[in-house]
């Protein structure tokens, strides 16, 4: 394989150490190199149209905005970009979000370092990756009603710890309908109470603390 080009990797995540990680893993591989690093979102735009990569590891969480974002934003302009999302989280919403957006792969930070590498590979190949655990977690989700734009504003509010009247001066809406919100959103989210709402909403990506 050493005569092939080496796929080119960009390494996108806010944590030096990971990066150095990451880098040394797949540098020790014969047929991967790693061409570039950014800590941000707004830097991972700039090092792709600089560097062109096969292949862009973005972080989930960034500290400027969602990686998800970050890789709409490199997709609107160059639409062949592949992107493998890393991160820590199994939340489902935010995998659907990704994929949507146009992620070829989906990868845990808590995976084995083999799997990562094998990921680089399959989506350089042309074919998309999603591990088994994340693909059950997806469908485990696939019917369940999703949130409006105004109950995951209510949920927000709640998990800020605010009240149904702070939440209805807020929002500018009445108590009452506060109420109905919450009653949707414990439906939907199967809570028996505020707290396990938010609890279930954090864990499934829906909203973020």
């Amino acid at each position: 394989m050493n005569d092939q080009t080496p796929i080119r990797v960009l390494s996108v995540d806010d944590h030096p150490l990971l990066r150095e990680g990451i880098a040394t893993l797949l540098n020790n591989q014969p047929d991967i190199c790693v061409v570039g690093e950014a800590s941000s979102g707004r830097e991972a735009l700039e090092r792709f149209r600089e560097l062109h990569p096969d292949i862009t590891l973005m972080d989930v969480r960034l500290p400027d905005m969602s990686g998800i974002d970050a890789m709409i934003a490199i997709r609107k302009e160059f639409s062949e970009a592949r992107v493998i999302m890393v991160t820590t989280s199994e939340g489902d919403v935010e995998i659907q979000r990704a994929l949507a957006g146009g992620a070829r792969g989906y990868m845990l930070k808590s995976m084995p370092p083999k799997d990562l590498v094998e990921a680089i590979r399959q989506v350089h190949a042309g074919k998309k990756r999603i591990p088994p655990t994340i693909a059950a977690h997806l469908a485990e989700h696939y019917s369940d009603e999703a949130l409006t734009a105004r109950e995951i504003e209510v949920l927000q509010q709640i998990a800020g710890g605010n009240r149904n009247r702070d939440i209805a001066e807020r929002l500018f809406i009445s108590e009452e309908t506060v109420k109905v919100h919450i009653k949707h959103i414990m439906d939907k989210l199967g809570a028996s109470d505020r707290t396990q709402a938010v609890a279930i909403a954090v864990r499934r990506g829906i909203i973020h603390l």
